[in-house]
């Protein structure tokens, strides 16, 4: 039983924090979700705990759900008065507090209410598995295991999975499926031991890097400055790290290593520092309490002194020759380089990262099955760019195990236990695309389930091969190419995947070999963005020299590549993720479908360079609402929202909005996982072509809301005006943006056609882009990668 469950409705206990936003998680999937938690009898409703919850999601940031309407899916519950419900659950996740008296008491509450077939998971974040199932009736405990969700839910991909001694095999592949598939989660097995694998590798090298923070004398901001993107990790880096997590909940992860792991070579560092209990005995947990390792004042962000424990204005740098290492491109070099020097936050590089290898090598077989597990949790659950063994092997394997060996001599390591002598038999964890197992010897392949086969373009680990399918053509901007199959993909291989000229180029021959020999065309990329949009270093060429036919050309070959895209004689299907800014959410609407994932933010955001969407964008807002409002229908109140959306650069948080902004239709396929992007943008291309798919035909007679709706718009723009909402120069945008979604200076309820439109769209683009100030505007983004409001 390796394919995904089927979960007709699900339900979690605990309405806490991760509760909540798990069920919010379920919703976003499509699973009706019942919220449990305590009843509380004053007043007409008993479960006032769960209903504050729900109301609660609509207020955090990031936000849990992927539209604030799918709270309505959650069903507030409490266990006096409706655990009745609990028959028609197939998946019950446990999250209550950490605490394995509590849930030992609710597993006997709701263990009679139970179906046959429903499976029971704990989302303990470390406490034992085996320990819980104990109690059980013995018919329960092959259904129930350990689910591990990383918080936040719906953003962190790693889920751990634990099975006890009884769960059922099958039944763990399923679950499995279920949440790679259904949930668009990265699935790691983990061994039932104290905090499992993320936070046991994740939380010791937290410590290891305050514990030798505190050995050199290193700020907390110096520390954060080294150990944040500067070595390919979140720019939270340590004590940010610390503060967002909560310095309570973070105590609470070392006690159970601290409790439950009492032989652990490294058990004298499993302890809270004596600074951060200060603060947690204070009140000051972190960034939810609004101060920890830092607080704001004002518009000041101040840091923690532990030695006086005053705030101060931070101003923690990465020394200079510290940054030139760090700029050393050979790992090797880099980190032999960060051991000969005697600069102290090089030293503090080192010996945190000496210390986390040394770690992960000891306790990889107890924790993991293999190396992949490890620096899959890791890279899912902490954000970083490698984990720990890959970085390890990167830097030359068996060289960085005699440098390790020779501080464990040298008494320099925090520990010292031997480095395992599976490390000399080797050259390396990944070989071949495989991973090494210490338990069993050998390398072996990760992610055997069915479900993987989905994944064209999986998450790449050190040495694991690129398939790169057959090439048919590549200009140096977009490669096209196929698996063997009758579906061509196109790539964008421009660096943040901008759309060009040659872009433009690529994507026409791409639609034309298609027609000829394909059955359909995906325009695919193995990794977010799928779009930052138009190349303004290109237009700022044109734009600085008032070459306007040239900058006129650019945006009529633009539109020119939309319209091959829309009326191809196969089906283009475009597969969204990440940021799909301008340009590159024009694209995805011209296509005949689009397959997005669920963390897909489209937004046609040209206003903030001072610009319009003029690769058809604003034309089709305006055929879709004409089609929408047939003869007779409102064409105004269906273009407010677009109005809205362009003038105000508007940018979806997830693919249901973006289809609820009308940037993406209702028709089009959102999906969870983004690795399974391609798979199905192929299927339901190869669907449309199996239905003799046909292009639309050319609109010829679109209505337009003509002079009336564009006075009704800048009546809107002069009140944001005159209450200095907006400036002189957005207020010109969003009137030339009104002209072009009404169809310009005609009545009301004109007709017109698509080349009318795009005129439209032409001209006000490039009288704009001549402007000094939008010039202005452009220049400033490219300097300095924020907007200009001028």
């Amino acid at each position: 039983m390796s394919v995904p469950l089927s979960i007709r409705s699900a339900a979690v206990l605990g309405a806490g924090v991760m509760g909540a936003q798990i069920a919010a998680h379920l919703v976003n999937a499509g699973i009706p979700t019942r919220l449990y938690d305590l009843a509380d009898h004053e007043g007409k409703t008993s479960s006032k705990i769960a209903i504050a919850a729900i109301k609660r999601l609509s207020k955090l940031s990031p936000k849990p759900l992927a539209l604030a309407s799918l709270a309505e899916a959650i069903v507030p519950a409490n266990y006096d008065d409706d655990l009745e419900q609990l028959r028609d659950c197939d998946l019950i996740i446990e999250a209550v507090a950490e605490r394995a008296d509590i849930k030992h008491s609710l597993y006997q509450k709701i263990t009679p209410y139970i179906s046959d077939h429903a499976i029971v998971a704990s989302n303990t974040s470390g406490l034992s598995i085996n320990d819980m199932a104990r109690g059980l009736p013995e018919s329960l405990k092959p259904r129930f295991c350990g689910v591990h969700f990383f918080n936040p839910p719906r953003y962190m991909t790693l889920v751990e999975l634990i099975a006890t001694h009884d769960t059922d095999p099958a039944l763990l592949d399923a679950l499995e499926s279920t949440l790679v598939s259904t949930l668009g989660k990265g699935v790691v097995r983990a061994r039932d031991t104290p905090n499992f694998i993320g936070n046991r590798i994740g939380v010791f090298s937290l410590l290891s890097v305050v514990h030798h923070a505190q050995r050199l004398g290193l700020a907390f901001d110096e520390v954060d400055a080294l150990t944040g993107k500067a070595l390919g990790r979140p720019k939270s880096a340590t004590y940010r790290t610390l503060d967002v997590v909560g310095l309570d909940t973070t105590s609470h992860v070392i006690a159970t290593m601290r409790d439950g792991l009492p032989n652990d070579p490294w058990h004298r560092y499993f302890v809270t520092p004596d600074w951060a209990q200060k603060l947690i005995d204070a009140g000051a947990m972190g960034q939810k309490s609004g101060a920890g390792c830092y607080r704001k004042r004002g518009k000041t962000i101040e840091v923690l002194n532990p030695a006086t424990f005053d705030y101060a204005a931070g101003e923690g740098k990465v020394a200079p020759q510290v940054a030139e290492i760090l700029a050393i491109k050979s790992p090797h070099e880099r980190l032999a380089a960060l051991r000969n020097s005697d600069q102290p936050q090089a030293q503090l590089l080192w010996s945190s990262l000496r210390d986390l290898f040394h770690y992960s090598a000891v306790q990889l077989e107890h924790i993991a099955h293999s190396a992949s597990d490890l620096d899959l949790a890791i890279r899912w659950g902490y954000g970083w760019q490698q984990g720990p063994l890959e970085s390890w092997q990167a830097a030359g394997w068996r060289e960085v195990a005699q440098w390790i060996r020779d501080d464990i001599a040298a008494g320099n390591s925090m520990s010292d236990t031997p480095l395992p002598d599976w490390v000399d038999e080797i050259d390396g964890v990944y070989q071949h695309g495989n991973s090494y197992a210490p338990g069993e010897g050998n390398y072996v392949k990760r992610q055997q389930l069915p479900v993987y086969q989905r994944q064209r373009a999986p998450e790449r680990l050190l040495d694991d091969p690129l398939n790169a399918g057959e090439t048919v053509f590549d200009n140096g901007a977009v490669r096209a190419w196929h698996d063997g199959d009758d579906v061509l993909v196109a790539s964008f291989t421009t660096h943040g995947h901008v759309i060009s000229p040659d872009v433009l180029k690529g994507v026409e021959e791409a639609v034309a070999i298609a027609e000829q020999r394909f059955k359909a065309l995906v325009i695919w990329h193995p990794t977010a963005p799928f779009s930052y949009g138009a190349d303004l270093k290109n237009a700022v060429k044109s734009l600085s020299s008032g070459d306007r036919d040239t900058f006129s050309h650019l945006v009529a070959n633009f539109q020119k590549a939309s319209h091959t895209i829309k009326y191809s004689q196969v089906p283009v299907v475009s597969a969204i993720q990440g940021a799909t800014l301008g340009g590159g959410c024009e694209i995805q609407m011209h296509s005949a479908l689009t397959v997005a994932a669920l963390e897909s933010y489209p937004g046609l955001v040209e206003a903030g360079v001072g610009l319009l969407p003029a690769g058809g964008g604003l034309k089709e807002f305006a055929l879709r609402a004409a089609l929408t409002q047939g003869d007779q229908g409102d064409l105004i109140g269906e273009l407010k929202r677009a109005f809205e959306c362009t003038a105000m650069a508007k940018v979806a948080t997830s693919a249901r909005e973006a289809q609820q902004l009308g940037l993406l239709r209702h028709s089009d396929t959102v999906i969870l996982n983004p690795f399974e992007l391609l798979y199905v943008a192929r299927q339901q291309a190869l669907a449309l072509a199996a239905a003799n798919y046909r292009p639309p035909l050319p609109a010829q007679r679109i209505r337009v809301a003509g002079r009336d709706g564009i006075a009704l718009f800048d009546a809107q723009i002069v009140n944001l005006l005159e209450g200095r909402m907006i400036s002189e120069h957005d207020a010109n945008i969003a009137h030339r943006i009104a002209t072009v979604l009404c169809g310009g200076d005609v009545d009301a309820n004109e007709r017109v056609d698509e080349a009318w439109l795009l005129r439209l769209e032409r001209e006000n683009f490039v009288a704009l882009g001549m402007s000094e100030k939008t010039i202005a505007r452009i220049q400033h983004t490219l300097t300095t990668g924020k907007p200009l409001r001028n």
